[in-house]
């Protein structure tokens, strides 16, 4: 068991090195990010556009779902009107991120891992390096850049959808009954700038750790078309434990 338990260590650590020494080489191409502006732009409207549809419909109904629960109870202690300072805070500063990114390691973390698998295993970046392509500049950057820009912005949409969602149940629903402008009223004083901007530092942490995670993924994988499978649920079990992790600690040093 101690053998076993040490061996996971030990590739953890290995794995979680060679992460950090990629996001190092990947954060130097930045230098180059004018000239690869194409690739940029198409891999933002993946992550950005594409999620889009889906984030919207998903924030609505946990801000409907977030008012109508919270809502009833604060209704029984009387104090229902807070229900707007709650679903505003919870959304800003934890569900709107988390949530978002979540949806993003799903939706487009295993795509990246797949595609940049695919091509490992095909040997398509063996025949780009041997053009003299450097397949970090070429693959991970782009997608490193595109997420740290679009989750940010997706989650700012799931924010504004997400508190519209409770300010309609909030306003509709008998047992809570408390109209928008109340609503609105108590969420505005009770979020100030810090709140917004914690929830974005945590977006763009959560957005670089989705990318970074799916290039790493697919440049290792191996084995054929069962490793790219292999390599796109890694990539979402990955994404998902480190986007829990980075969450505790940036909640713990932003308090």
């Amino acid at each position: 068991m101690l053998t076993r338990l040490g061996q996971i260590l030990l590739t953890t650590a290995q794995n979680l090195g060679e992460m950090l020494a990629l996001l190092v080489e990947t954060l130097f191409y930045f230098k180059d990010a004018f000239r690869n502006r194409v690739a940029i732009v198409a891999q933002l409207y993946e992550v950005g556009v594409g999620t889009l549809p889906i984030a919207v419909l998903m924030s609505l109904f946990i801000g409907m779902v977030l008012a109508l629960q919270t809502g009833s109870q604060l209704a029984l202690l009387g104090v229902q009107e807070k229900i707007g300072a709650i679903v505003g805070l919870s959304m800003a500063k934890e569900l709107g991120p988390v949530l978002t990114s979540l949806l993003i390691a799903g939706r487009v973390g295993s795509s990246m891992a797949a595609e940049v698998g695919a091509m490992q295993v095909y040997e398509e970046i063996d025949a780009m390096r041997t053009l003299e392509i450097n397949p970090v500049r070429y693959l991970a950057m782009p997608r490193l850049i595109a997420c740290l820009l679009a989750v940010p912005m997706l989650t700012v949409f799931s924010f504004i959808v997400g508190v519209t969602g409770g300010a309609v149940i909030s306003d509709i629903n008998p047992a809570i009954n408390v109209p928008m402008t109340v609503y609105y009223d108590v969420l505005v004083r009770a979020l100030d700038m810090s709140e917004i901007l914690n929830g974005l530092v945590k977006a763009t942490v959560f957005g670089g750790i989705v990318a970074l995670v799916g290039c790493y993924v697919g440049f290792k994988t191996t084995g054929g078309a069962r490793g790219i499978g292999q390599a796109t649920t890694r990539s979402v079990v990955m994404s998902f434990l480190m986007i829990f992790i980075a969450d505790y600690l940036l909640t713990r040093f932003m308090m």
